[in-house]
């Protein structure tokens, strides 16, 4: 895959971005509209969430723009990293969200005096869930497709969201079985739906921001280099992410009577094999010593 190609799935990762704010914007409206009719702490909560997901999706944004600004002096290996940090901005934008979720919830459940939400904020509540995920289905596609980790950021923010909506039309209806302090309840469980999910995203996007990357895929490359011919064994290899894009360090054995242009050649199939073997693969710095 050339350089062009991949920084058009990052062209293509930034409209499930776009599709995101836009839902995000008519639902949280739709929901605080319901909740101050209604009186549901759980659709306030669950509108408050997709309010605030906006700034989280604009970050996303943001990082794929910026990820497809080309090399410059500053940057020698280019901005893909901008994914990981739209990303980790996301994450805290969610946090945030979530805490101030659990505090009004818990506050609203040790206040008492509960009351029972009308039933139309359970159907706003359900109607909601079904076009997130809707929304959801759309992005985790899109992500697929680009493998971008940004994308499958917000696919996972998507998902929250629709439990989020599930749980407080829960609530709602709880309520009006004549349980009413289960329309908060379900707020708190909002607040710690959010939060976990905005730990799984920044776990993820420390991980690729700290050079960390999956052992599994490194043994899987590791045996991709010993299937070329010429090669004797290997005595590094590493990886590191950039964005959605991997760049792969070896050091190739080589029997040493082999010369340097044949030397050369079977590190140049080592190079084009990780490559035909991964498309995420965009770099691999091959180093050969004599055996």
């Amino acid at each position: 895959m050339d350089l062009q190609q991949r920084y058009d799935r990052l062209k293509m990762g930034e409209r499930g971005a776009i599709l995101s704010i836009a839902a995000y914007a008519v639902l949280s409206a739709v929901k605080l509209i319901a909740a101050f009719w209604t009186g549901s702490e759980a659709l306030k909560a669950d509108g408050w969430n997709n309010a605030t997901d906006i700034v989280a999706s604009v970050a996303v944004l943001i990082g794929l723009k910026l990820a497809r600004k080309p090399a410059d002096g500053d940057h020698p290996y280019g901005h893909w990293k901008s994914e990981g940090i739209a990303s980790l901005v996301a994450s805290f934008v969610m946090t945030v969200v979530g805490l101030q979720v659990l505090f009004e919830a818990a506050r609203k459940i040790f206040a008492g005096g509960y009351d029972s939400p009308d039933a139309a904020a359970a159907w706003t509540g359900a109607l909601c869930a079904a076009v997130m995920y809707g929304v959801y289905r759309h992005n985790l596609s899109l992500a697929r497709k680009t493998n971008s980790q940004a994308v499958m950021s917000a696919a996972k923010d998507n998902l929250s969201d629709v439990l989020v909506s599930a749980g407080a039309v829960v609530g709602i209806v709880g309520a009006q079985l004549r349980f009413p302090w289960l329309d908060p309840l379900a707020a708190v469980a909002v607040g710690i739906l959010i939060c976990r999910t905005a730990f799984g995203i920044f776990r993820e996007a420390s991980l690729h921001l700290s050079d960390g990357f999956e052992e599994e895929t490194i043994r899987r490359f590791k045996q991709v280099v010993l299937s070329v011919e010429g090669v004797a064994g290997v005595r590094k290899i590493q990886a590191r992410n950039y964005g959605n894009n991997a760049v792969v360090d070896v050091t190739l054995l080589i029997p040493a009577e082999r010369g340097f242009r044949e030397a050369h050649e079977i590190a140049t199939k080592v190079e084009n094999a990780l490559k035909y073997a991964s498309k995420e693969v965009y770099e691999v710095h091959v180093h050969y010593e004599p055996v």
